[in-house]
């Protein structure tokens, strides 16, 4: 049983923003495109071979288990899967736009052990809340996505008047039930920045394709079973443009308008990854995707974490996600978000008018200080001049909080908290005394 209350998300429309780039209600169109980081003119790349035009170019999840058994079922069925090819077991989480089931593949494809999480929308609901294109948003989104740190899309399809997307399940809960069952309820200072870096890289890469989250926070922050994280619900993101650019720390951005030369076909993510062209960068140059042109003027988010120009209830843009990136630290790091009130009402007033302050005077170590320094520079007031606000994730990635963490290689470090031994350890003490533990059955 949870002891804690789960903060909720909102979006409230404000007002009609000429230049909006893309609102809530145009972002499902947006979405349909890579956005421009594909290249404008990038013939190298056949459209076919987008994760959204074929769903089963997957690359990050070419060696997992579960994605080669919805493959498997899927080869075997010739057809697309549907809800009779799925077993619902129980209920595991619910939000606002639907439910999540815990759920297996019926055929007992890949020895039966393969588990997935099902999301159900009712459709009649949605529409009666004119929340329709909230759905319709994520499910978009959730079709561009390849990448370690963000939900695959396994398979999608109508069942009645509901609607169901398959996702990977992460046993090990979110970051805001796993804060809760630390020593003070905070996360120590390493595990604080390990979390803070593959969060990091995910924002790196939704900003890349043109996205800009709107929802981080650590109840959205889910662990996988290997202990690395999975950001979730894209209902509330804002699809538009990033413009690739290679620029040096004290100059304007210079765009790139055309691929590497190169004869062989590239993939549609070979330029997040493998491009020679940024690998080959002097130190002092950096690969800029950031959407800056982006604006909306809904109220988006969690009250505790949205950006002081959506609680003034102005226009808003990229922004956003580095602010609420900042909220992110300062919760694992100290227990509790800076600016929460009594009421929402005085949350906001305190996110907009308040200044930040942090529990003690002085930091106890040299690693607190560049992480207060840190969310010093993600909390500014004035988006403008907030951190990442113009170059992104390769301006954070510079701070001295992140120096000597290979961020290229977060993947490959071993995680604070591993769900699948954890798991095995209270299995094998239960055993013994005769009870049946549930300790990461949770979303």
């Amino acid at each position: 049983m949870l002891l804690f209350q789960q903060r909720d998300s909102y979006e409230t429309p404000c007002c009609n923003y000429s230049s909006e780039t893309s609102s809530m209600s145009s972002s499902v169109d947006s979405c349909v495109s890579f956005s421009r980081l594909s290249f404008e003119n990038l013939s190298l790349i056949r459209s076919e071979s987008s994760p959204e035009n074929n769903p089963s170019l997957k690359p990050h999840r070419s060696s997992d288990s579960s994605w080669r058994a919805i493959q498997t079922a899927t080869f075997k069925r010739k057809a697309a899967l549907g809800l009779r090819d799925f077993r619902l077991v129980r209920q595991i989480g619910s939000g606002d736009i639907g439910r999540v089931y815990l759920c297996r593949l019926a055929s007992g494809d890949g020895d039966g052990g393969g588990v997935y999480a099902m999301k159900v929308v009712d459709k009649e609901v949605l529409a009666a809340k004119k929340k329709s294109e909230r759905a319709e948003t994520e499910r978009k989104i959730l079709k561009m996505l390849d990448h370690p740190f963000l939900p695959t899309l396994y398979a999608e399809f109508e069942a009645s008047h509901f609607s169901c997307v398959v996702m990977e399940y992460c046993p090990g809960g979110d970051l805001h039930s796993l804060r809760h069952k630390q020593p003070y309820k905070r996360f120590s200072l390493s595990s604080a920045r390990f979390y803070a870096a593959e969060v990091l890289v995910a924002l790196e890469y939704l900003h890349m394709l043109g996205i800009i989250y709107r929802d981080l926070k650590p109840e959205n922050v889910l662990v996988r079973s290997d202990g690395h994280i999975m950001l979730s619900d894209f209902d509330l993101s804002l699809c538009s443009d990033a413009i690739p650019a290679v620029e040096s720390p004290h100059s304007s951005p210079d765009p790139l308008d055309s691929p590497p030369r190169r004869n062989k076909e590239l993939s549609p993510f070979s330029c997040l990854f493998r491009s020679k062209k940024i690998q080959t960068l002097t130190a002092n140059r950096l690969f800029v995707a950031e959407p800056v042109a982006a604006r909306s003027c809904s109220f988006v988010g969690t009250h505790e974490y949205v950006a002081p120009e959506v609680a003034s209830g102005r226009s808003h843009g990229n922004a956003v996600d580095w602010w609420a990136l900042g909220i992110f630290l300062y919760e694992l790091v100290y227990g509790r978000t800076p600016f929460a009130g009594e009421t929402n009402e005085a949350t906001l007033r305190g996110i907009v008018k308040r200044p930040l302050a942090f529990p003690t005077r002085s930091p106890s170590t040299a690693g607190e200080a560049h992480a207060r320094d840190l969310i010093s520079g993600l909390l500014v007031k004035d988006p403008a001049s907030r951190i990442g606000a113009r170059r992104g994730a390769a301006e954070v990635k510079t701070h001295p909080f992140f120096k000597g963490l290979n961020l290229a290689l977060v993947r490959s470090l071993t995680p604070p908290v591993v769900p699948d031994a954890q798991r095995q350890k209270t299995t094998t003490a239960a055993s013994g005394s005769g009870k049946k533990s549930t300790a990461f059955d949770y979303f």
